[in-house]
């Protein structure tokens, strides 16, 4: 396939073909985020999508299963594209069964209710929904782009099109503010209703602000131990019904995977026992990367 820079997708997307269909991200601001600072953001034209369909039918076969769009934020795209592009994937693989991809809050709210609904009905049914925090003030501080009040109604409209919705956090991104960080976050989940919620640990990445406001001393990461607190005060603060729960991110200094609320009680205890254990090996471990 052709790409151009370095592919991202979330780790339930590994067996999924990787479809690029922009470069970068529109909104390449978050503070946090290191993963399009090297490239300017474009959207790829339609033909030379569908010529990249072409090539993974005749190298994949017919039985494809899963497509992710990507990069960054694909449902920025103009809305007539993107129903051309899934009409093109449902009829080069007939057994489709899953196409999802990324989405930035505001170019969410640039998609109205009516052009969700036609992409969920052309096959686009997975959306990755970057939350990080409800925190209002922390939401600038990290330049997000967006308030709570809008990444609520975001993710209400992509609930609201049938899309299943994942909406991802990020734990230790408040630094010592944990508690207010966590609560407005949980509240915020609660308001969308999503389906999954994906559980990832802040990590400074390299030519990002926040490397350099860590390195500088002016932010101060949580240890594996103020994570953990973290995780298990938004595991039982989260009142969704029938919500996955998955925390398997690498970056994580515990892999957990739940339902809630039927797995609130083992989820919160395994997160207890390396708690009151101390686990050595937990040491350092949400300290990665090299300051």
């Amino acid at each position: 396939m052709r790409y151009e820079g370095k592919i991202f997708r979330p780790p339930p997307e590994a067996d999924s073909f990787l479809l690029q269909c922009t470069v970068g991200c529109s909104h390449n601001k978050c503070t946090f985020c290191g993963m399009y600072k090297d490239r300017k953001f474009r959207i790829r034209s339609v033909e030379e999508i569908i010529g990249d369909i072409k090539m993974a039918k005749v190298s994949m076969g017919r039985r494809l299963l899963k497509v992710f769009l990507c990069d960054g934020d694909a449902i920025s795209m103009n809305t007539k594209d993107l129903l051309r592009i899934l009409s093109e994937l449902k009829k080069a693989f007939p057994f489709l069964q899953k196409v999802s991809t990324y989405a930035g809050p505001q170019s969410t709210l640039n998609k109205s209710a009516e052009e969700l609904k036609l992409l969920k009905e052309a096959g686009l049914n997975k959306v990755y929904l970057g939350v990080e925090t409800g925190d209002d003030e922390l939401l600038k501080v990290v330049q997000k782009g967006a308030s709570s009040l809008e990444i609520i109604e975001a993710g209400k409209n992509i609930v609201g099109s049938g899309i299943n919705l994942t909406t991802m956090v990020m734990l230790g991104l408040g630094g010592q503010d944990s508690g207010k960080h966590i609560m407005a976050t949980s509240e915020l989940i609660n308001e969308i209703q999503p389906q999954n919620v994906g559980i990832l640990t802040t990590v400074p990445v390299e030519n990002t602000s926040l490397y350099r406001k860590v390195k500088n001393g002016e932010f101060q990461l949580l240890d594996a131990y103020e994570i953990l607190e973290e995780m298990k005060l938004l595991i039982g603060n989260i009142k969704v019904e029938n919500i996955l729960v998955d925390a398997t991110h690498k970056s994580n200094v515990l892999s957990l995977l739940g339902s809630l609320p039927k797995d609130r009680g083992r989820l919160i205890k395994e997160v207890e026992y390396e708690l009151q254990n101390k686990n050595p090996e937990l040491t350092g471990k949400a300290y990665i990367g090299d300051f």
